[in-house]
């Protein structure tokens, strides 16, 4: 007697409808699509370093080069910190590399994925966030080249910096991030904002305390300082590292507040144009 076959099973069905209303940041979603998020931020480091000559190295030869010209034109300031003006120098430029990479890639991440955007649906977030995540790579290899040279010049972390530099580049993480998803939102709509980010970021170079020591300013400026919370982060990681003048409590409380502001009103603006995104990009 031949076997009844079995009915065949639909496979699942996922409707997609325009969302009305304020639904949250999508969190649980980007959870869901966690391959596809790994996925973008493998292509973006492969896309990154396609056929370079040296690859990787770029990440570590960007802040060294940098490094040299802010040692030659800026030394009398790490002279005021005590500290060598190459090892000074990088020390600040390793964070602040990651996070000037970061909102620059995440800020033309909608845009340069517009194809995708219009024919696929996948959490928009996905994009911006690939973007900064793909960026921890080339921070680890300029990390790794710190703590080559701080063994060069005598120099040894403390036991401190074991929690106070992940916990400082969670800080830079949350304020790329929220930068990232203010322009490349505003970037789906205004194409201005891929020429006004490199010149923000030229300036935001000396702004954030990379050229100088935030100890020599005097109150309330040192405070103040902390409302570019990538400041926090640069006065931080020297702290943790080179053993310099610590960050003020006040300065960096301010900053993390001005990073979990800028996440989180990043994040709402994000969410709330998303729906508009395939049609206008």
């Amino acid at each position: 007697m031949a076997a009844t076959p079995l009915p065949a099973r639909d496979p699942a069905l996922q409707v997609i409808r325009p969302r009305s209303g304020w639904t949250g940041f999508g969190l649980s979603e980007l959870w869901t699509y966690r391959e596809l998020l790994a996925f973008m931020t493998w292509r973006i480091i492969l896309v990154r370093y396609k056929q370079t000559l040296l690859g990787v190295a770029w990440a570590g030869l960007q802040p060294l080069l940098l490094m040299v010209v802010l040692t030659l034109f800026f030394g009398s300031f790490a002279k005021k910190a005590g500290v060598p003006g190459p090892i000074f120098f990088f020390a600040g430029l390793v964070p602040w590399t990651f996070f000037a990479n970061s909102v620059s890639q995440s800020s033309n991440s909608l845009v340069g994925n517009a194809n995708l955007l219009s024919k696929v649906y996948f959490p928009r977030l996905a994009a911006p966030l690939a973007a900064v995540l793909a960026t921890l790579l080339d921070f680890a290899i300029a990390f790794g080249i710190l703590l080559v040279m701080m063994v060069f010049y005598g120099i040894y972390p403390r036991p401190i910096a074991v929690v106070a530099v992940p916990a400082f580049l969670a800080l830079a993480f949350v304020t790329a991030l929220g930068a990232g998803l203010w322009l490349s939102a505003l970037n789906v709509a205004y194409r201005d904002v891929q020429y006004v980010v490199p010149f923000l970021l030229q300036l935001g170079l000396f702004a954030s305390g990379v050229v100088f020591s935030a100890a020599t300013l005097a109150e309330p400026w040192r405070t103040l300082l902390g409302l570019d919370p990538m400041a926090g982060v640069v006065t931080g990681f020297r702290w943790a590292l080179l053993d310099t003048a610590p960050p003020m409590a006040s300065m960096i409380l301010l900053s993390i507040i001005v990073a979990v502001a800028l996440l989180v009103s990043g994040a709402v603006y994000f969410r709330r144009m998303e729906r508009t995104f395939a049609d206008v990009v």
